[in-house]
């Protein structure tokens, strides 16, 4: 009797998790509907970064910024610092514009790829 009961109760509790409704996973081009539709590294963000960073961060200024494995793994410090929330960025110079800062933020949702 002890065993049915629990065997019961175990039933009804499982029965009770899996038609639970679940909260549907966000597709990350959702999420991101006000970014355009794919991000080039090579065409946008490395320019921009060379533009506007280059100058400091290409003469072993850290972090250096010459190559897609060194930009995508400063990613989320160098989009805090162009938005001026940790130093603003770039150094001495006028702030990037909401675009191209958009663009960058983008490129991270999108995850930072090398194309």
């Amino acid at each position: 009797m002890k065993y049915s009961i629990f065997t019961f109760f175990f039933a009804i509790i499982l029965l009770i998790a899996c038609t639970k409704e679940k909260t549907p996973v966000t597709p990350p081009s959702i999420i991101n509907s006000d970014c355009p539709d794919t991000i080039k590294f090579s065409n946008q963000i490395l320019p921009m970064l060379t533009d506007n960073c280059f100058g400091c961060h290409n003469n072993g200024t850290s972090p250096t910024l010459s190559n897609h494995t060194n930009i995508s793994s400063n990613a989320t410090k160098i989009l805090k610092t162009l938005k001026g929330e940790l130093q603003l960025m770039p150094q001495g110079g006028p702030a990037l514009n909401d675009s191209l800062i958009k663009q960058f933020e983008c490129w991270i949702n999108q995850g930072k790829m090398n194309n």
